[in-house]
């Protein structure tokens, strides 16, 4: 399928679109989406998979697949212009261990097999902090639900928000969900306040940093049982 910009899939709240590519990126899109796009129900690439989800303009994304060549790297974000990003990338550093999906990750998931997934990654999602916009989060009951089902046993879950009242919102929720099913997600007691080994760090870290807040990191381990 070829690249089209005004084709939406999806149904999302955050930004879908922001500049107007340039005729770079968008010779690079309409060159190299067609191999680069995983669409629901596609075949996935060969394991271990890791899943980053929302990678905003895709440094972290492709630091992964530029420091671990033996995974596969999937990506889901409904911004074009990051994706274009990512895309820019990619062919800049040959990365053959990329795939992408744009859209509502929530519609990719709901077309993943059981525990096919090694690594789940959720760094600095909207937190969405209006009372009426709550709904709007990622992180809730269903969605938890939805990760315990396509993280391998043993497999990781990597969360990341500088928002103590969204980290409390999305902690409980997991918290609840280990204690109702038994098959939930362990925390594995690393400092929270510590980026995990090898973090490259991001811009949007680097801007809650300076606006004086704190990032918080938990790693998360899909129970066996």
């Amino acid at each position: 399928m070829s690249f089209d910009p005004a084709r939406d899939r999806f149904r999302t709240f955050g930004r879908a679109k922001g500049r107007t590519l340039s005729p770079a990126q968008a010779a690079l899109m309409e060159a190299h989406w067609p191999r680069l796009e995983l669409r629901p129900g596609d075949a996935l690439p060969p394991g271990p998979r890791w899943l980053e989800i929302g990678y905003g303009m895709g440094s972290h994304l492709l630091h992964l697949a530029r420091t671990h060549p033996d995974v596969s790297v999937i990506g889901a974000e409904p911004f074009l212009n990051g994706t274009a990003k990512v895309v820019t990338g990619v062919d800049h550093e040959k990365l053959n261990n990329v795939r992408l999906f744009r859209g509502d990750v929530r519609e990719l998931m709901a077309a993943l097999p059981e525990a096919c997934l090694a690594r789940v990654l959720i760094l600095f999602p909207d937190p969405w902090p209006k009372a009426r916009h709550n709904k709007r989060r990622l992180i809730r009951t269903a969605f938890v639900e939805e990760l315990s089902r396509v993280i391998e046993p043993g497999g990781r879950l990597l969360f990341a928000s500088d928002i103590p009242h969204y980290v409390d919102w999305a902690l409980s929720r997991f918290r609840a969900h280990a204690r109702d099913t038994g098959h939930g997600f362990d925390w594995t007691g690393f400092d929270p306040e510590r980026p995990p080994e090898g973090w490259p760090g991001t811009k949007y870290e680097a801007k809650a940093r300076r606006e004086g807040r704190t990032p918080y990191w938990f790693e998360l381990v899909r129970a066996d049982t």
